[in-house]
């Protein structure tokens, strides 16, 4: 066996929320567990690209932000104490006779089981395409809203007509200055309840059909947005504090493919144990494939004890494993 500091039991290759509650559940079972995330946080998807988004398919809430789901997930699985490596991706794992040798793009570690919980693959925003626009990346141009409170005050204008756009305005129209909504079309995307609400606001104001042109930074660094409006020569500017782009993402599933598994239309095939076509290694979320299978974060959270139970149940068929939270928390105190 490799040296025994760098064995875990199991390894959660994803930092999501179906990830974190694995992660939760295995410490239960006082398993030695690590997650591997490739983004800078925790929260995956859901952290990065609709925070102020209001859920209503959670179990136990009424209704709950995508944010503070993540953080009532993050206090949960740090009482466990899982290791969590972010900024750090999987490249590859091989099968070895203890479990497996995984690559990542910092280390090699070694785990006796693999859960992938990697949801849609690696994303990126669909970026703004104008010349200059990575001047700004960062700085007045933002793809992502982890902390709406940053634009508090500030004369922001979001670019986007879906749903994740006008969510984002309804988090920013309370505490921001103004807000200018940009849109290609007339018409949006959006839910029209959504857009009605944003409508009640009286700082916030619509252009549409514009596209943006360019971008100038102010004496006062502000920014300056040139518009053109869709099938005509007129132009008009606006300048703001922050431009927000949403103008949705891509996603690749690319790296998983290439961990040779069995997959079915770009998603990891498993059976009713949540085991892939490689033995000791398993899939839940979005990234597993079963026909009828909702892309749900409570279906994901439901798959995980699966997952764990049954990955633990292989690596020591000699230990019972109970499941109750209550028998668990019991064995974890003592």
């Amino acid at each position: 066996m490799q040296d025994e500091q760098k064995y875990y039991d199991l390894t959660i290759i994803g930092g999501g929320p179906v990830g974190l509650f694995a992660a939760t559940y295995a410490r239960m079972h006082m398993a030695k567990t690590q997650v591997i995330e490739s983004l800078a946080t925790v929260g995956g998807q859901v952290a990065a690209l609709f925070p102020a988004k209001t859920l209503y398919d959670i179990p136990a809430y009424a209704k709950v932000t995508g944010q503070k789901l993540i953080e009532n997930l993050t206090e949960q699985t740090q009482a466990f104490k899982p290791e969590i490596h972010t900024n750090e991706t999987v490249n590859s794992f091989t099968k070895e006779e203890d479990g497996f040798r995984i690559e990542t793009t910092k280390r090699t570690t070694f785990s006796k089981a693999i859960i992938i919980a990697a949801g849609i693959g690696s994303f990126t925003p669909r970026k703004l395409r104008v010349e200059n626009a990575s001047r700004f990346e960062d700085k007045q141009l933002h793809y992502f809203v982890s902390d709406p409170s940053v634009f508090k005050g500030h004369d922001v204008a979001i670019a986007g007509g879906g749903d994740s756009a006008i969510d984002w305005a309804l988090e920013l129209a309370p505490i921001a200055k103004s807000l200018t909504i940009v849109h290609r079309r007339d018409q949006f995307r959006a839910l029209e309840s959504s857009l009605a609400k944003l409508h009640n606001y009286e700082n916030t104001t619509f252009k549409t059909p514009y596209t943006i042109k360019d971008l100038t930074e102010t004496a006062t660094r502000q920014l300056t947005i040139a518009l053109q409006k869709a099938r005509t020569s007129e132009q008009t500017q606006l300048t703001v504090d922050d431009l927000i782009v949403n103008y949705g993402f891509t996603s690749s599933n690319r790296l998983i493919e290439s961990w040779g598994l069995e997959m079915q239309r770009h998603e990891i095939k498993v059976n009713d144990q949540q085991e892939t076509s490689m033995p000791g290694v398993y899939a839940i979320g979005d990234v597993a494939y079963k026909a009828g299978r909702p892309a749900l974060i409570a279906a994901g959270a439901g798959e995980a004890p699966i997952a764990v139970n049954n990955a633990l149940l292989a690596i020591y068929p000699e230990r019972r494993q109970p499941a109750h939270s209550t028998e668990l928390m019991l064995k974890y105190k003592e």
